[in-house]
């Protein structure tokens, strides 16, 4: 007899979605590089579903320099009509130009203030915010602090960062744990 584990409805019975919840969602990400990445990720998922982006991630990586901003933030015309053609990507002009413009406001943060990490991690003090949501239902789409971390980056000149992008790269990186009560992954993410 199998035990099935219990876990947040949203990753449905999708081998890589399931992955990506046991693994990923919700851990505590303090890493530069890492969290430029889902940046650019959750941008680029606006509109879409998550699981859309999730199975283009690799072809993200491979498109774009394995998401190096000092890389990224480089690209020129050229490049970026190259990337507009790459079937593996979201195509769309404006995430793409994001992409590129939000590297560059990425080198300027870290050159501001020293640390990505520490420029985003404020929004929370610091520390992951526990929540304790019964159901998905529960889960909000925004809070107070994805609004205070839209409203900066926005400032700061970054692009695709509204409040429930926002929301959702807290949640995918750790900065809240969002994991329902009884999933499995809940009192990991702690």
């Amino acid at each position: 007899m199998t035990i099935q584990l219990k876990r947040c409805g949203w990753c449905g019975d999708d081998p890589l979605y399931q992955r990506y919840h046991d693994e990923e969602w919700g851990v505590p990400i303090f890493d530069d590089q890492k969290l430029f990445e889902f940046l650019i990720l959750e941008g680029a998922q606006a509109g879409l579903s998550w699981i859309t982006i999730l199975r283009k991630r690799q072809n993200y990586l491979q498109a774009f320099d394995r998401l190096e901003p000092t890389k990224v933030a480089l690209y020129d015309a050229t490049q970026i009509a190259k990337l507009l053609q790459d079937k593996g990507i979201v195509r769309n002009k404006l995430k793409v130009y994001s992409a590129v413009s939000n590297a560059q406001r990425y080198l300027e943060i870290v050159e501001t203030h020293g640390s990505f990490s520490d420029y985003l991690w404020r929004f929370v003090d610091g520390q992951p915010v526990i929540n304790a949501f019964k159901t998905l239902e529960d889960v909000p789409v925004s809070t107070e602090q994805s609004n205070q971390m839209a409203k900066v980056l926005k400032k700061d000149g970054f692009k695709f960062v509204g409040t429930t992008i926002c929301y959702a790269f807290m949640q995918a990186t750790g900065m809240v744990n969002d994991h329902i009560t009884d999933c499995h992954r809940y009192n990991a993410c702690q």
